[in-house]
């Protein structure tokens, strides 16, 4: 490994960790209390880890199985301790991670072999979607890839003026109708640009606004038979952003987007400005659907691919 990639590597786990400081500090502070003057982990401690867990985010439904899991451990190895249940907590959460659809991804991959690749960005407005989509387009930039970005948020003037910076930043195609006009229509014509302009890969973004989930149904049902009949096989990845800070709030959304369309990945926003950081074991282990990056800071490179074992160690770091 050259001394470079070692470089880059320590700027990104340095960018995890400080990323993670909020939700370390809130985690093992309230595991703090709850084992304090414990020797054992019994009954008594398991409820306190239970509540630690929901108020950090991680949701009921994925609490209730990683404290099952927790019980049958210390069922069959009664000798465990309070001392040893930071260990025993990570090694589930990683084995939660690992059992569910989220990916250790090494780079930014394309979602397909073919070219141009499709992807379409959703989420509330809000979440951080026109700058996820801006330094996803920087990272292909990077590689040598030739990236087009469709302004396909046609409902608010700034959406549409964002998008457009963010090209101009990037050094990357932008194509767009305006606003007031069809989505559907400039997902489609993006598509087309990408085809006659040889491009690697085109980023379309989407409105942000929610209104009812038939609404939402059918304008997402729309872009993307629009996106289909532009070219076969497209998209080739769906790629909802949600805001960690959010928390619970995050989970619903997810819940909406999932129900809408066929959402292939998650981008996992402003970690770096949240205790609720649990968020994402959560999501991961409700949907099934793998989470592909995190944002852990406003800079250009501080979207990360999302690898689930850097994540937890960095997670628990804090306490070794």
């Amino acid at each position: 490994m050259s001394f470079f990639k070692k470089f880059f590597n320590r700027e990104k786990k340095e960018d995890l960790d400080k990323g993670l400081e909020k939700t370390k500090s809130n985690f093992f502070g309230k595991i703090a209390k709850a084992v304090a003057g414990k020797t054992t982990v019994d009954d008594e401690v398991l409820d306190e880890l239970e509540q630690v867990l929901i108020s950090s985010d991680v949701g009921l439904d994925t609490t209730v199985k990683i404290i099952d899991r927790i019980e049958e451990r210390v069922k069959r190895d009664s000798y465990l301790g309070t001392s040893e249940l930071n260990e025993i907590l990570r090694d589930e959460i990683v084995q939660l991670l690992s059992e569910n659809n989220t990916v250790s991804l090494e780079d930014y991959t394309l979602p397909t072999d073919s070219r141009p690749a499709i992807i379409l960005v959703v989420g509330v407005n809000g979440v951080g979607k026109t700058t996820t989509i801006g330094k996803l387009a920087h990272q292909y930039t990077k590689q040598g890839l030739k990236v087009v970005l469709g302004a396909g948020d046609t409902f608010r003037a700034a959406a549409v003026d964002q998008l457009g910076i963010w090209a101009d930043r990037v050094g990357c195609d932008f194509y767009s109708k305006g606003m007031n006009t069809d989505p559907a229509a400039v997902a489609y014509e993006t598509v087309r640009h990408a085809i006659d302009n040889n491009c690697d890969v085109a980023i379309i973004d989407t409105a942000g606004r929610l209104h009812t989930k038939i609404n939402l149904m059918k304008e997402l049902s729309k872009i993307r038979r629009s996106v289909s009949k532009s070219l076969e096989g497209a998209p080739h990845e769906v790629l909802l952003v949600l805001d960690a800070t959010t928390g619970q709030n995050a989970i619903e959304q997810a819940r909406h987007f999932t129900e809408a369309t066929d959402v292939s990945a998650l981008a996992l926003t402003k970690l770096d400005g949240t205790a609720k950081g649990g968020v994402a074991i959560g999501i991961s282990d409700q949907f099934k659907v793998p989470i592909k990056y995190i944002g852990v800071g406003e800079g250009i490179d501080q979207l990360q691919v999302f690898n689930k074992r850097a994540f937890v160690d960095s997670l628990f770091e804090a306490v070794e």
